[in-house]
């Protein structure tokens, strides 16, 4: 897909995912200073951003930090803010903000253990992976089901995990703190795919938060659940591409930033 558009996809190890060393962040708008040293090593002017689940709030703070070099913001099933004057209740994320203490004081021994365990489950990878979906809503079962699908999600798990995974861990301690900006001041466009049958992340977040962003318009997924924006990837590519104020007649030469 990316090579019929004329983009380029570059995807980011954050903190503590594959080969990137572990960090932790005050607050998820810290992370734009080392996309900051990325992309200036890179050489990248503008770019377009896609973001799942919890990379979401990382996406808008890129859209914050970067509003003259940012072109679009993807978001799938984002995490909305759990505090601040733009914090929402309910879902698994909401949790964070009740026990950011604990979880950021045994955040160590906790992804010591996720990765003990995901470590002794790669034998098994393909089982858990068909577990997990018989227990998912209809939406996420049928993209599981999909062998080329299940074996790129697999493949995202075991890579990501490879060395250590304490990025999850940091990422709850972020979501229960401020984010370090108000979602309103995202002056960039934001484009956000939201199952209606998410049991992850609720639909009402991706609501409550699109109607604080300016410009950002919410596509409901009907039937779909926390893993459907994966199913509409064409679409997701197009729409940030239509969003790119200089795209030549002949195909696009763009970098999207996005998970390998």
């Amino acid at each position: 897909m990316a090579w019929d558009r004329g983009l380029r996809i570059i995807g980011i190890d954050r903190p503590g995912i594959g080969s990137s060393t572990p960090h932790g962040y005050r607050c998820v708008l810290d992370f734009a200073a080392d996309m900051d040293t990325v992309m200036v090593g890179l050489g990248i002017d503008r770019f377009a951003v896609v973001a799942l689940s919890g990379g979401g709030p990382y996406a808008l703070a890129l859209a914050r930090q970067f509003p003259d070099r940012a072109v679009g913001i993807g978001v799938l099933g984002g995490v909305a803010p759990t505090v601040g004057a733009d914090a929402t209740e309910g879902g698994a994320v909401a949790l964070a903000r009740r026990f950011a203490p604990a979880i950021s004081a045994g955040r160590v021994p906790l992804a010591a253990t996720l990765a003990g365990v995901l470590r002794v489950s790669r034998p098994f990878a393909n089982q858990a992976i068909a577990l997990y979906g018989r227990m998912s809503p209809e939406g996420d079962r049928l993209l599981l089901e999909q062998p080329a699908f299940k074996a790129m999600f697999i493949d995202d798990l075991l890579n990501g995990s490879r060395r250590q995974i304490s990025a999850p861990i940091a990422d709850l301690v972020l979501f229960g703190r401020h984010w370090g900006f108000e979602v309103g001041e995202v002056e960039v466009p934001v484009r956000w795919w939201h199952g209606d049958a998410d049991h992850i992340v609720p639909h009402a977040h991706g609501e409550h938060t699109v109607a604080r962003i300016p410009d950002a318009r919410l596509l409901t997924l009907p039937g779909q659940s926390h893993l459907g924006g994966l199913g509409v990837s064409e679409e997701v590519l197009d729409t940030l591409l239509d969003l790119w104020p200089t795209r030549s007649p002949g195909g696009a030469s763009k970098q999207v930033l996005e998970p390998k």
